[in-house]
């Protein structure tokens, strides 16, 4: 009977989207028409659902990659040229700058194609298909199967049907879980690994305000840079670079609009978002508050500052650590905003709120708290144990790891575990080494063993110091006991001694690795006592308390899914295909401060301080500036218009997402969030959450006169059919799109939802604004 009901409070569960309204969300594309669609028109869309996602003709999806695992891009021409931000792009980037030609400094952008510049190991992904396979990976799974049986089984599933979904390697596929594990969805794509650099401006523009704009508005800055994706010569992936590869022609590339935006336009962004954790119980939230984000910023405060200060002493140094800095930074400034915005908006008290809510709502109906009774209590119990051991876990991440040495070895660790092994022979060990000559070459060649010693033994100290002393690894002891527990003077030791510090010291060992050796490293055995701590001593006790926590996370999230039924809950971000829509919005963040929706070039110029790295002009850009030389990228005020806000839902993951407009044409590049919505992985904000995005005729304005790149302009297709549909009457397609080429001006009365009123184009308007004017 139990069986059955639970079965029939899941189904409910699945089914409740069909008929509840969509506000926030990240959304799987393969429900647009059933979840999102009407809501879409009424802002503006002109697009059918099948032009946004459609399994056997070229859709919007297919315009869309991910960018190597970690970012988002998007196709601009028929040629596989490819868009993303400026940092997801800036790793590349730094990888071909050299002190004698740092294109990191002053920009490059490819004037043929034998110019673009290969990448090995980056790769894209473009999705083929999701399927909605949660019947097959549930299927026999009852509450009453342990938590360690059911793993076993799913876990099986999943990689049985992502290995059939492959085809023999033309695919890859993986299965992921959605709603706490109460949903799976099968992805699979092709992968393309011949991704070249095409074109990036300086990193003045690229990165202009630096850590000081970040996560700020209102922002100035042309996160953007260029690649374009190879194929074979029948289009067809390639593992990696090929001689004769040529560019891969994908189904679908996205028009570049020159209209610009208005308020209250439509938006779309279609990307990759990478994590939320929007299901996050309250005493997830509290932990998070008060030990790991503060945790985090702590140490990620103290290797910054010390990467900085050898940065500025030393520009080949700084070269190094240029892609190193900016991502760590990035997050550390994330955590502090996340902190601020929780106790600003009181995030764990509105959940307790919720949960005291949920727990009436169990209590009413005895069926509710047979299938959901202790879920809250398992919750708060299990995160009750999981504290004790969290600080431990994030000093391990964010302290060791955090020193590259410690990194670098835990590199070495298949090596290890071949050279430990009885069984293993000289070709085990010959492939473990071989394995490693990338890592070997990637890691030293932006290393400087001098600063890593500084961090070191700064993070290593605040490990020792802050992390109770019985959680601590055994090297600590050692310390203590023979350098009187100075880290620094450990610190003298491992790196005077340890062949992991030295290119040529690492190769001549893996030449002839033995087990000894490699155990006596100094630098291998801080790892490997660090690793060790942690896997037998402290993730054992937090697995017991996860396992209790994954059983009652997924009944938490059914529970409120089945009470809350005039809501739709959009899945968690988990790095898979999703969209979201809204419109472009400006916003007033606090009592007399009111943030126009858009900057202009105007503001660039404002915050010019040569004498601050972060707010460099480049020569050529503020003479261009200065001339209002802005040609055909101007906006109908007389502007060139650099970036603008939308009240889309991303997060990280969405670095490079395309942002469309109402007929599917590219308007912009989402690029960061705003400050004062740093919660929003945690909880949505529908007042402040905020998208901000560079203006595709800034991207365009940097490429074409500023970076003499016309030729690549010209590739794209460029349209400037009218203005951005905002809210208006409903249509669909390509007839649509053929009406809204003529379209002059919409004027939307938002007050009473009246239709947008349309007006033709007459005359020397209408050739006005075909020249871009």
């Amino acid at each position: 009977m139990v069986q059955k009901l639970w079965a029939k409070v899941l189904l409910l569960a699945l089914l409740l989207p069909a008929v509840a309204r969509a506000d926030e969300g990240m959304w799987l594309p393969l429900y647009v028409k059933r979840l999102n669609y009407a809501d879409m028109q009424k802002k503006g869309l002109k697009l059918t659902a099948e032009e946004i996602y459609d399994v056997n003709n070229s859709s919007l999806k297919d315009a869309i990659v991910q960018l190597g695992g970690f970012c988002t891009g998007e196709f601009v021409s028929s040629q596989g040229l490819l868009l993303t931000n400026h940092h997801c792009g800036y790793d590349a980037i730094q990888t071909h700058s050299t002190p004698e030609n740092n294109i990191l400094e002053k920009g490059f952008f490819a004037t043929t194609k034998s110019e673009e510049k290969t990448n090995p190991g980056l790769f894209v992904d473009i999705l083929v298909r999701m399927e909605d396979v949660t019947g097959k990976v549930l299927e026999g799974i009852t509450p009453q199967t342990s938590e360690v049986e059911r793993a076993v089984l799913i876990q099986k599933r999943q990689k049985e049907m992502a290995d059939a979904a492959k085809e023999n390697g033309q695919y890859v596929a993986y299965v992921r879980d959605f709603f706490a594990g109460n949903e799976y969805y099968l992805f699979v794509y092709q992968r393309f690994g011949d991704v070249r650099l095409v074109g990036a401006p300086p990193e003045a523009i690229g990165k202009f305000g630096g850590d000081t704009d970040n996560w700020e508005w209102p922002r100035h800055t042309g996160d953007f840079s260029m690649f374009r994706v190879y194929a074979d010569k029948n289009n067809k992936p390639t593992a990696g670079p090929q001689a004769d590869n040529v560019p891969y022609v994908p189904k679908k590339h996205l028009p570049v609009s020159l209209q610009g935006v208005n308020e209250g336009d439509f938006a779309m962004v279609f990307g990759f978002p990478g994590r939320t954790q929007r299901f996050l119980p309250a005493a997830g939230l509290q932990m998070t508050l008060d030990q790991s984000n503060p945790a985090r910023i702590k140490l990620r405060d103290t290797r910054l500052k010390l990467w900085k200060e050898d940065s500025d002493a030393n520009p080949a140094i700084r070269l190094k650590y240029a892609s190193k800095y900016a991502s760590i930074a990035n997050y550390w400034k994330y955590f502090i905003g996340q902190n601020e915005g929780m106790k600003r908006l009181k995030t764990v008290d509105q959940k307790k709120a919720e949960e005291a809510s949920l727990m009436q709502w169990i209590a009413a109906d005895a069926s509710r708290g047979q299938n959901y009774g202790s879920a809250l209590n398992d919750i708060n119990q299990a995160y009750a144990g999981l504290r004790d051991y969290n600080l431990s876990s994030v000093y391990v991440n964010e302290a060791a790891y955090g020193t590259e040495i410690v990194a670098f070895a835990a590199r070495l660790a298949p090596l290890y575990a071949t050279l430990k092994d009885p069984k293993a022979d000289k070709a085990a060990v010959q492939k473990a080494t071989a394995d490693l000559k990338d890592v070997v070459a990637e890691h030293f060649k932006d290393y400087n063993a001098p600063t890593d010693k500084k961090v070191f033994a700064a993070l290593m100290q605040l490990y020792a110091t802050d992390v109770p002393k019985a959680q601590q690894p055994d090297v600590f002891q050692t310390v203590q006991k023979q350098y009187g527990g100075s880290m620094q003077k450990y610190a003298d030791y491992v790196f005077a001694n340890s062949f992991l510090t030295s290119k040529a010291k690492t190769e001549a060992f893996l030449a002839a690795p033995t087990l000894a050796k490699l155990e006596a490293d100094p630098g291998f055995k801080t790892w490997n006592s660090v690793y060790t701590n942690y896997t037998q001593n402290i993730l054992p006790k937090m697995q017991a308390n996860q396992a209790t926590l994954a059983r009652a996370n997924r009944a938490y999230v059914a529970a409120l899914r089945a009470k809350n039924t005039d809501k739709v809950y959009s899945p968690d971000a988990n790095s898979t295909l999703r969209l979201s829509y809204g419109t472009v919005r400006d916003y007033s963040p606090r009592d007399a401060v009111d943030y126009k929706y858009y900057t202009t070039a105007q503001g660039i110029l404002d915050k010019e301080d040569p004498t601050n790295p972060e707010f460099v002009v480049p020569a050529k850009e503020s003479q261009l500036l200065q001339a209002k030389d802005y040609g055909r990228f101007a906006d109908k005020d007389g502007t060139l218009h650099v970036a603008f806000t939308t009240d889309n839902d991303i997060t990280g993951g969405n670095s490079g997402s395309p942002v469309i407009n109402g007929r599917g044409e590219l308007i912009g590049i989402a690029f960061d969030g705003n400050w004062e919505a740093m919660t929003g992985d945690l909880a949505y904000d529908k007042d402040l959450k905020r998208c901000i995005n560079v203006d595709i005729r800034y991207v365009l304005w940097c490429v074409e006169k500023l970076g003499g790149g016309k030729a690549l302009v010209d590739e794209m297709t460029i349209v400037n059919n009218g203005p951005n549909p905002g809210v208006g009457p409903q249509g669909s397609g390509s007839a649509m799109l053929n009406q809204l080429g003529d379209v002059d001006k919409m004027k939307v009365k938002t007050d009473d939802g009246q239709k947008t009123k349309i007006k033709k184009k007459k005359g020397k308007e209408k050739e006005e604004a075909a020249a871009g004017m």
